[in-house]
């Protein structure tokens, strides 16, 4: 027998329109900065890896505390006020993936239970269409398509094969 009701947490409908409101205004809050990048623009312009993070990273330092080695033509306003940014939206992006986990591990519990309970009505509409019983036959019938035998023929073996 499978073990069903992995999860028996759900969300009021408070809880559901409190995250929802969250969400809209998190998205109206972001939406300054919405930018759509082409397939094109993402090649073009990427995300740094690892290492030139850490490159990022050691020319900020130099910029913070030794100032006067920093190059002249960079706008250092700029690169502080992206500097921040880029750690700020790495943090928002990392706290935003964990959330994601986590609805979908509870969505794929959800997603299992109702799935062995659909089963369980199958089984149980199989043997009620068994019995001749009103309406069965008819949901049996409708409910039979989504476990259709896949008709892959068997060939015999050759004379003398598997000796």
């Amino acid at each position: 027998m499978p073990i069903t009701n992995l999860n028996n947490l759900h969300l009021t409908a408070e809880q559901l329109t409190a995250a929802q409101d969250a969400l809209t205004q998190l998205e109206t809050t972001l939406a300054v900065i919405n930018i759509n990048l082409t397939a094109d623009d993402r090649r073009k312009y990427g995300s740094i890896n690892e290492q030139n993070k850490l490159f990022v990273n050691k020319v900020n330092d130099y910029n913070t505390s030794q100032p006067a080695l920093s190059s002249p033509e960079v706008d250092w306003t700029e690169f502080t006020a992206d500097f921040a940014s880029r750690q700020s939206y790495e943090a928002l992006i990392a706290r935003l993936d964990s959330l994601h986990t986590r609805l979908d591990n509870a969505k794929t519990l959800h997603d299992y239970d109702n799935y062995q309970a659909a089963l369980t009505d199958y089984a149980y509409t199989s043997y009620k269409a068994g019995t001749s019983a009103p309406g069965f036959e008819t949901k049996y019938d409708d409910l039979k398509q989504f476990f259709a035998k896949s008709a892959s023929p068997v060939t015999p073996p050759a004379d003398g094969a598997g000796q």
